[in-house]
Order: structure tokens, then C-alpha cells, then sequence
């Protein structure tokens, strides 16, 4: 019996598009392609490697309209935000610039007796789960520096998101990099996770919940397969006393509430000096009341559904339980929010506490809870009280103080006056339950490629 997927767009329930799974068999045949296509691809010269895939970039760049609506339709962000291309292109074109710069062999010696040297080479078959919620971006963020280095990938893509793994593949493609080195597979957690444990591949980088991420280490177990995760989080952002309180406002519900919470560096716990606290709060509230909840297909809606119903159903229970607890929560219902569907009107709730699952698990929807403090050390000892660790972002006009706070956080990475971006330049990492890895910058072609040394006696 053929297994299939069906992808059920957030916009009405409706199947957007089904697609056919791929057998274990199948599956452990295109990992054989990719293995036998990866030295070739890996001989090809460098700059070689890199025009192709800076082709794929313009060709996924030509229609950015189209990417628009598809991405509405599969997981629900409005399409006046005008896709991801943005994003996926900066990212792209940063790896590609650095290519030579991380690629570079590290050379010891030089001399008349000895040629010592440290060259990257790629590890193969790189395998690459990405999820749906920024799902070009995500993607490319290892896609593009892994072929450049030599690799070949296999992307299996969320089935929320299906059809972005067909346009990536479709644009590799065309750019001119072999079928068999860029593969696009539909397959099962079962399937993914022989393709590891019986070590057909040799690198997986994996996005997505902290089960997930088990899983990929549990399959990868006695491989010694390199496993890279990024689990999500629960991010917070402190606001002192000395922050420009309109920025902090704007920029921070920005970052809790856009794309409908679904964003892994996404904003979900604000902690405000006790000073600033009543007009934070007063300003956040006008912020949010001030969105338009509906369908994403819709140029004036600024807040779509949610992905999944599920999803939805867990963030309504996390508010519910906090107001059961005493929270306050100060957005009343949204016309196109009927209480159980995909759209979940976007929640400010004061009076929590750490108690609380809104405050402790990962909401990863439109909601935030904000919370008073007196000081620094209050603010340092809440925000390291998660079992979490992507990102933090401090609010304050003295950079100093910023430092030295984010010298104390348990985080991949301190903002200072921003939050939700990824800076290519910078690495991609986290801790805790967040999980580890390094993506992004120069020190993603580090992980995507192993260490030779080559100790060689001149004669």
C-alpha cells in the first residue's frame, strides 16, 4: 500500500497537496546516488561550486510572488510580507563570499624539510531535515554552504512545507548541480532514521523540536555520524531602565508575535525594569491590538493562522492554564479567532510567573508574558531560568552593560536593541535543550567539512 503525505493548509483545513513517501528501499537507493555523485561534485573546482549555487539563488529570486502565496497557503504567513527571498539570498550570498576565506587549507609549514598542512574536506552525504516555519530560509542555511564544500544533500523537508523542498530542488537543479547531489526526498521518521543509524549518510543537521533532535542522536547513536540541532527556545528580552522605550516596544512584540509566534529566536518572555514596566505594557497592548488577524492571502492581514491545529490548541491551553493561575490577559478575541480554529488571536499576559508553562515551555505562537523587575541580577537570574538557550536581547543605551550582561546569560547569541535575526556573519548556535551546532559564518564550513592533515617529509 502506497504511503502518502497530505499537506493541510492552515488557511481552511483544506489538502493543499499530497505527496507519495518513499520507501526504505527507495530511500536507501538515492542515499547510494548521492554517495556516488558526491566525489565528482567534490572535484569540481571551487569557484565552480560556487557560481552554481549562486545561480539557484537568482532563479529562486525570480518569482518571489509565487513563493509568496505558496508559502501563505502551506503555513500561513500573510503574503504582504512577500516571502523569504530576502533572507534565504543574504544568507546564501554571505556563505558564498567567505566559501574560500573558510575553505582555506591551514598551512603549518612551508619549508625546505617539511610541507605540514590542515585541509577541509567535505564529509559526503549530508543530511538535512528542515523544518516549516521559515522554511527557504532554514533550509539554505546549511543547503548552500554544504555544497559549496563539496558535499552532496539530502533534504527532507517538513510536511508542512512540502512544496518548498520541490522548489529548492527544482532550482539546484536548473543551476546545474546533478540530480543525484541535491535530492529532495519525501520520506517517514522510520526511513530518516535508517538512513542514519545504518550510516547512510555521514552529517545531519536538524531543526526543530527537542523530541526531534533525540531521535536524530538516538538513530545516530554508535554511528560517531556528526549530529547538529537547532531545538528552539524561549526567548527573552530585558528592557533597563535607560532603553529607548518606543524601540523596545516595536521591535519586541515584533518579534513575539510576527508570523504568528512561529519563529525558533522568536520573543517569549519580556522582562522590564519595575520603572518602565506600566508604560511597556500599556504600549505593547496598543501594538498588538492594532494587527489584523485573518487570511494570509488577504494584503491587509498582518497576522495569519498558525501552521497546524495542533499548534494552536497548545498555545490556547498555555494561556488558559496561566489566566487559571492569576494571569492577566489583555487582548480580547479576534473576529477570525472562533476558539478552536488555526487563528489564534496574538495574547499579552501580565501577572505570571515562572510557574507557569507560558513562562517555562516553548509556546512557539503569538503570545508573550511580561514580567516586572528591580535590577540587573533579577533580570539575569529570570532570563537563565529556562531550560533553553538560543538567543536573549537586552534593551539599553549602554553597550557596556549590555556586555557584561550577556557575559551571564546561558544563550547562543545577546542582541543589544534587536531581536529575531539571523546575522550570517555571525554563528548560528545555541545550548542547553536548545541543542548544539554551528551554522552560519565561517565556522558552518568547519562543521560541514572534517579536518585532514597532511604531514609530509621533503626528500
Amino acid at each position: 500500500m502506497t504511503k502518502t503525505i497530505d499537506l493541510i493548509s492552515p488557511i481552511d483545513g483544506s489538502v493543499y497537496l499530497s505527496r507519495k513517501v518513499l520507501s526504505r528501499d527507495e530511500a536507501i537507493k538515492a542515499a547510494e546516488k548521492a554517495r556516488r555523485a558526491q566525489a565528482d561534485w567534490a572535484a569540481k573546482p571551487l569557484d565552480e561550486r560556487i557560481a552554481i549555487v549562486r545561480k539557484a539563488n537568482e532563479i529562486v529570486g525570480r518569482d518571489t510572488d509565487r513563493m509568496a502565496v505558496e508559502l501563505a497557503h502551506q503555513m500561513g504567513r500573510p503574503v504582504r510580507y512577500g516571502g523569504e527571498f530576502g533572507g534565504f539570498s543574504e544568507r546564501l550570498t554571505h556563505m558564498a563570499d567567505i566559501a574560500a576565506e573558510g575553505l582555506a587549507p591551514d598551512v603549518i609549514e612551508d619549508s625546505d624539510a617539511f610541507q605540514r598542512i590542515i585541509k577541509r574536506v567535505p564529509w559526503g552525504v549530508v543530511l538535512v531535515v528542515a523544518p516549516w516555519n521559515y522554511p527557504y530560509m532554514t533550509a539554505i542555511n546549511t543547503v548552500a554552504p554544504a555544497l559549496i564544500a563539496g558535499n552532496s544533500v539530502i533534504l527532507k523537508h517538513a510536511s508542512q512545507t512540502l512544496q518548498v523542498g520541490e522548489r529548492l530542488a527544482e532550482a539546484f537543479h536548473e543551476a546545474g548541480v546533478p540530480e543525484d547531489v541535491f535530492q529532495n526526498l519525501v520520506i517517514d521518521h522510520d526511513t530518516t532514521n535508517t538512513l542514519i543509524s545504518e550510516r547512510r549518510v555521514n552529517f545531519v543537521n536538524f531543526t526543530g523540536s527537542v523530541g526531534g533532535g533525540q531521535a536524530m542522536e538516538r538513530a545516530a547513536a554508535g554511528t560517531f555520524i556528526p549530529v547538529s540541532t537547532e531545538l528552539g527556545g524561549k526567548d527573552p528580552g530585558y528592557v533597563r531602565a535607560d532603553a529607548d522605550l518606543d524601540a523596545a516596544v516595536d521591535t519586541l512584540m515584533d518579534g513575539a508575535i510576527f508570523n504568528a509566534g512561529q519563529c525558533c529566536c522568536g520573543i517569549e518572555r519580556i522582562y522590564v525594569a519595575e520603572s518602565l514596566f506600566d508604560a511597556f505594557v500599556e504600549r505593547a497592548v496598543a501594538w498588538t491590538k492594532a494587527q489584523k488577524l485573518g487570511n494570509p492571502l488577504d494584503p491587509e492581514t498582518t497576522l495569519g493562522p498558525m501552521a497546524n491545529i495542533r499548534f494552536a490548541r497548545e498555545v490556547r491551553a498555555q494561556i488558559a492554564e496561566a489566566m487559571a493561575d492569576g494571569a492577566t490577559a489583555h487582548i480580547e478575541r479576534m473576529d477570525a479567532d472562533d476558539g478552536e480554529n488555526t487563528y489564534v488571536t496574538p495574547q499579552v499576559l501580565t501577572n505570571v510567573t515562572h510557574d507557569m508553562r507560558v513562562m517555562r515551555d516553548e509556546s512557539f505562537g503569538p503570545v508573550v508574558g511580561i514580567m516586572p523587575v528591580a535590577d540587573d541580577g533579577t533580570a539575569i537570574r529570570l532570563m537563565n531560568d529556562s531550560r533553553f538557550g538560543l538567543t536573549a536581547s537586552v534593551w539599553t543605551r549602554d553597550i557596556a552593560a549590555a556586555e557584561r550582561i550577556g557575559d551571564q546569560l546561558e544563550t547562543g547569541t545577546v542582541f543589544m536593541n534587536r531581536c529575531d535575526y539571523l546575522d550570517p556573519a555571525l554563528c548560528w548556535t545555541g545550548c542547553k535543550d536548545t541543542g548544539r551546532g554551528a551554522g552560519l559564518s565561517k565556522l558552518a564550513y568547519q562543521a560541514l567539512t572534517r579536518p585532514k592533515s597532511y604531514h609530509l617529509k621533503k626528500v
